[in-house]
């Protein structure tokens, strides 16, 4: 390696930047008092919206806290300091409530819109290391997150701090959730691509296979013809139904291995003589989530859709669920 540290010197000083971050957080954790129940108390009897607002390094932690409350919540929107006088408080309304970081409480560039926020009667919570700077003083709640020391080896870069300071943002929005009953259901809704979202709000009808893409055969057709079908389909499974499109059983290819094992004759044996009678279906509006775990509980991986009268609708295999993102979410 071209530098004067040996491995293990550089696995040291990553453990120690770690470990000293880790120390920061439950140190401001055990610092926390009523002025972290009094601001969520502020945020929560607020009509309006959680304004963060932060500039350099807190300002990239303002952002960030702001996108966690917006997806738990508490609709939220990052200002930066330094645009704030120059137009971008007119974004703000009465309504809505600040909260302010700068570790050190100082920032000129927060500090000289004090006035502005105050003359607006808007409700001010800020994050700094010092309960006696000019924001903390200035603020209707303050939350103090003092750390003893960067983990920057110059004791310089904002590494604990602002670290110990997202810990907080996290803290709060964490809170704000419960406290607004805020459930998995309405965070799903807010989340539709991600995996939370698909597991709950996608479902079988959204992946299921219909029509003509539905490997179906009669009863008395021969076991010849439904192999076809089953390849043609691709879906590993071929579903035996009557005139009224009723389900009456399932072929699968585990079905099929069995059936050579018994040296079955593929073009004399109709379906009605090697089709399980067996098998598992679902509501086309059941979560497909929901899908996953009956395939899971009874070792299976088809599934056949039907109505309460049996009538199929789809059909659907595991394979549809990985591709639609679901079987890793279990």
């Amino acid at each position: 390696m071209n530098n004067k540290m040996t491995s293990q010197e550089i696995l040291s000083l990553a453990r120690e930047v770690m470990y000293i971050e880790s120390d920061a957080i439950k140190n401001v954790a055990d610092l926390l008092n009523e002025s972290f129940s009094d601001a969520c108390d502020l945020i929560l009897r607020s009509k309006g919206k959680l304004i963060t607002i932060g500039i350099g390094k807190s300002g990239h932690i303002a952002r960030k806290i702001s996108a966690t409350l917006s997806s738990t919540g508490t609709s939220s929107f990052f200002i930066n300091a330094a645009d704030a006088s120059h137009g971008d408080l007119g974004m703000i309304s009465p309504t809505d409530i600040i909260l302010a970081m700068s570790y050190s409480g100082e920032t000129q560039e927060l500090i000289s819109i004090l006035p502005s926020l105050k003359k607006m009667n808007l409700k001010l919570i800020s994050i700094t290391g010092d309960p006696k700077s000019t924001l903390a003083k200035a603020s209707d709640s303050h939350i103090l997150v003092e750390i003893e020391k960067e983990a920057c080896p110059l004791n310089l870069a904002p590494t604990a701090s602002t670290t110990a300071s997202l810990a907080v943002g996290d803290a709060l929005a964490a809170t704000l959730t419960e406290c607004r009953n805020f459930s998995s259901e309405d965070f799903a809704k807010s989340h539709p691509s991600g995996s939370l979202g698909k597991r709950l709000l996608l479902k079988v009808s959204d992946i299921m296979h219909t029509g003509d893409k539905i490997p179906t055969i009669k009863p008395s057709q021969m076991l010849s013809k439904g192999l076809i079908e089953i390849s043609q389909k691709n879906l590993g499974m071929v579903a035996i139904i009557d005139n009224d499109n009723r389900v009456l059983g399932i072929f699968t290819d585990g079905d099929l291995r069995r059936s050579l094992d018994s040296k079955i004759d593929v073009h004399r044996t109709p379906m009605s003589e090697v089709m399980s009678k067996k098998y598992k279906t679902a509501a086309n509006n059941m979560l497909a989530i929901d899908s996953m775990k009956l395939l899971k509980q009874h070792k299976i991986t088809h599934l056949l859709i039907t109505d309460k009268n049996q009538i199929l609708l789809g059909a659907l295999n595991i394979h549809d669920l990985l591709q639609a993102g679901i079987v890793r979410s279990i």
